[in-house]
């Protein structure tokens, strides 16, 4: 069996955001970590390469020293690593990383496609099942746990407040949540492991099936209007009371906001 994973370098969000003068972020200013939910997408895929036996090669779109993430994916098990890397890729949204990254794994063989939910930095949600459409394959979203039966992929899926079971006949897609799993430690073999590998490296020629008007910043259709950092909330209306009182004040402001 043959998985592809695609997995994001994101901005480690907690050192703050840098944007440039165009509203896209400036992730060369950044400390970056692969996506948590990527992360939970590679463990899963990991699981089935254990328990099925699988090859498992790492895809990921992004500048050049975006190969850390595959690196990390090598000291975690995965086999073998792309990554997509051209300058007239870059500031694409979400349609235009679908495209570019689709075109990418039509050069090569496999039976699933395990992506995140979503990745931290765009909370979209639309890349992972946008690569399925462009492929024509079937997706299924939201996944807690993924089994695999003969040819096809049987997935628990999270919906609200309950769960639905669903297969599909591969070839397939996958999204997978950040809850789905724990991923695994990168071992200390890995590790080492990891840099004597070769990343295979991408560029815009060696993506055939892609339509120049889907490309980079020129081909994304989403434009953004302003970007800005979140906002800090303050402190807050702080008070001390006696029980007494303090169970008083808590009903009045919850009856002030119309909480009850």
């Amino acid at each position: 069996m043959k998985i592809v994973v695609c997995v994001k370098q994101v901005p480690d969000t907690k050192n703050g955001v840098v944007f440039n003068a165009d509203g896209t972020l400036n992730r060369a200013a950044m400390d970056k970590v692969m996506n948590p939910d990527d992360k939970a997408g590679l463990e899963v895929a990991l699981q089935l390469k254990e328990k099925y036996g699988a090859e498992i090669t790492v895809v990921t779109m992004g500048i050049p020293d975006a190969d850390a993430v595959l690196r990390e994916a090598f000291a975690m098990g995965a086999d073998k690593g792309v990554l997509i890397t051209d300058r007239v890729l870059g500031g694409a949204d979400t349609w235009a990383t679908s495209s570019t990254i689709a075109a990418g794994i039509r050069n090569l063989d496999y039976d699933l496609i395990i992506t995140g939910r979503q990745a931290i930095d765009g909370d979209t949600a639309q890349v992972g099942p946008q690569i399925g459409e462009h492929l024509g394959i079937p997706v299924i979203s939201y996944a807690k746990s993924v089994e695999i039966e003969g040819n096809s992929v049987i997935v628990e899926r999270q919906y609200d407040d309950r769960t639905h079971k669903l297969k599909a006949t591969m070839p397939a897609l996958v999204t997978c949540l950040a809850e789905a799993t724990t991923p695994r430690y990168m071992t200390p073999g890995g590790i080492f492991d990891a840099f004597e590998k070769e990343v295979t490296v991408w560029g815009r020629n060696d993506l055939k099936d892609l339509d120049d008007a889907n490309v980079g910043l020129a081909g994304s259709p989403t434009k953004i209007a302003k970007a800005s950092d979140k906002v800090r909330k303050g402190a807050g209306e702080k008070v001390t009371l006696d029980p007494t009182e303090s169970v008083k004040y808590i009903m009045d402001k919850l009856n002030e906001k119309h909480v009850i």
